[in-house]
């Protein structure tokens, strides 16, 4: 019973359920250089079951202390006026966890989509669901069906939510799709170019990524956005998801805005 009772404390202090959107002159922001922003975003939300195993809890916990946290980044988003903002929520590989622990997250979307959907909208939010989201729960990709079509017009934040994700399939599936067309004669192997793949990958519309996020430690890309993120700018950090704040991503694009871009090139100093 304690064991449950200070869970519950701890996962309360994990997230805070009064955060609104910062305005630009918000502390929050302060010293952030506003022309040197990423656009788009993209974060590996690492960390929820040690996290909750590290506080006495069962490991879904940390996977519900984690949605409200989520909550949160994705409203500082809005605040900082990025582009787009791609979370890794289920991989292509998380199939292999235990049958319950499994179960408990496609739950969780579920309740998360039914809870959040209309303040997201209120938000200006475009969601979007990128991976092989025909292996979900056929209620569950309903409902994602559903959330896409009520914000489709919305022109805020681009926020898309990797689901049954694996870069890899990703990229098959990508070329599968250019190579049915050139079977079918309406593309020839040369119209093969990167603008292409580019259109046919899951993140479609979506400008490159610009800055990739990993909390809790761990420094690997993890089959996350293989090819988006070619160029990015890698934020490494040892707080866990749950404990992951405004302040901790705020402090990550003001380490963006030092890094130096060359894209192959050269220092122009």
């Amino acid at each position: 019973m304690l064991k449950k009772i200070l869970g519950k404390a701890v996962t309360t202090l994990a997230g805070r359920d009064d955060f609104a959107i910062p305005e630009h002159d918000s502390p929050l922001f302060a010293d952030v250089d506003w022309d040197r922003l990423p656009r788009h975003v993209a974060v590996i939300m690492d960390g929820n079951g040690r996290w909750a195993k590290g506080q006495g809890m069962l490991r879904t916990a940390g996977h519900s202390a984690g949605v409200k946290t989520l909550k949160n980044i994705l409203k500082t988003a809005i605040g900082l006026q990025l582009d787009a903002l791609t979370v890794y929520a289920f991989s292509t590989e998380n199939w292999k966890r235990p049958e319950a622990e499994v179960n408990f997250l496609m739950n969780l979307f579920s309740e998360y989509l039914k809870k959040e959907l209309q303040e997201m909208h209120e938000d200006n939010v475009q969601i979007h669901f990128i991976g092989r989201l025909e292996g979900l729960p056929a209620a569950l990709q309903k409902q994602m069906r559903e959330a896409e079509e009520l914000m489709k017009d919305n022109t805020g934040v681009k926020f898309n939510i990797a689901a049954n994700y694996g870069g890899q399939d990703e990229l098959i599936r990508a070329m599968q799709n250019i190579a049915v067309e050139v079977q079918n004669g309406k593309l020839s192997p040369e119209d093969i170019d990167e603008a292409l793949l580019e259109d046919n990958l899951d993140t479609a519309g979506n400008l490159p990524v610009d800055l990739m996020i990993r909390t809790s430690g761990d420094m690997r890309l993890s089959n996350f956005l293989l090819w988006q993120a070619a160029y990015a700018e890698f934020y490494f950090t040892d707080v866990p998801w749950p404990e992951f704040s405004p302040e901790c991503f705020v402090d990550a694009m003001k380490a963006f805005s030092h890094r130096d871009r060359r894209f192959g090139g050269l220092d122009n100093k």
